[in-house]
């Protein structure tokens, strides 16, 4: 009953504040804080639920070492999803079209930071966290990267293969990202720096949601295995591959810290 106790109350606050950080997406003030609201608010439910349900602290959103790692896990994010970008571009299938709004660049934090915090607490606060007790890290990884790849399939613009690069390049990386760290600052981190880099910096669409106004007008165009087509960068095989590169070496980092729950056995039955 822990998992519902839990994942239900921050699916309430996910749900309610990106519906209301969606209504009023036209004023970039109450975007930006009504997305931090949200983001907050998810943080201090899921800190409750698990007192209540657990009878423990919540260590993987303690606020100690939590500003240094948020910005870690941040500059990775913005670092891998640039790398993406700048891939693309000599290939010619991105171009910067003018500039865009700094205001909107502004907003777009406060809509990036609730998305980034209310899907991390759901998939790897929750999810990851509670299968990987029963299963181990592996299945865990798996599992919900599936889950968290196919549940963008209900974006606009979406595609099988966009949500199945979401899944290799982002599901599994996210959950290596938290089994290294045994924080969920990191990959919220990542989450927020990579939503925050396509939309707010350079302009493309993130998971087939429409384009955006950052700071730079960004045009993307081509071949859409390379460009990532309407879904956006994450549909890119770049992407696809950096996200596969991070995920080996926080997983690399996971098992040299010992923080790789192996595969649970079951034992025969022993005759009475």
């Amino acid at each position: 009953m822990r998992f519902l106790k839990q994942l239900v109350p921050v699916a309430l606050v996910a749900f309610a504040g990106g519906a209301i950080v969606g209504a009023v997406q036209g004023n970039w003030f109450l975007t930006l804080l009504l997305g931090l609201a949200t983001a907050a608010l998810a943080v201090f439910v899921y800190a409750r639920m698990v007192r209540w349900s657990e009878r423990r602290e919540p260590v993987e959103v303690a606020r100690q070492g939590a500003t240094r790692a948020l910005t870690r896990g941040t500059l990775i994010g913005v670092a891998l999803f640039a790398a993406v970008i700048v891939n693309i571009a000599l290939m010619g299938g991105y171009r910067i079209d003018g500039l865009g709004s700094l205001t909107g660049a502004i907003g777009l934090i406060g809509f990036m930071a609730a998305a980034a915090v209310t899907e991390e607490l759901l998939f790897r606060g929750i999810l990851f966290r509670i299968i990987e007790e029963r299963t181990g890290t592996w299945v865990a990884l798996a599992l919900t990267a599936l889950l968290f790849g196919l549940s963008h399939l209900f974006n606009p613009h979406a595609s099988l293969w966009g949500a199945l690069a979401i899944a290799i390049e982002a599901g599994g990386m996210l959950a290596a990202a938290y089994a290294a760290t045994r924080t969920l600052w990191v990959p919220i981190g990542v989450h927020f720096g990579w939503n925050f880099a396509a939309a707010g910096i350079f302009g493309t669409e993130v998971s087939g949601n429409g384009a955006v106004e950052g700071l730079l007008h960004g045009v993307t165009s081509g071949n859409a295995l390379l460009t990532g087509g309407e879904f956006g960068p994450e549909a890119s095989l770049y992407a696809v591959v950096f996200g596969l590169l991070l995920t080996v070496a926080f997983m690399w980092l996971a098992r040299r810290r010992g923080n790789v729950v192996p595969r649970r056995r079951r034992t025969p039955a022993t005759l009475a």
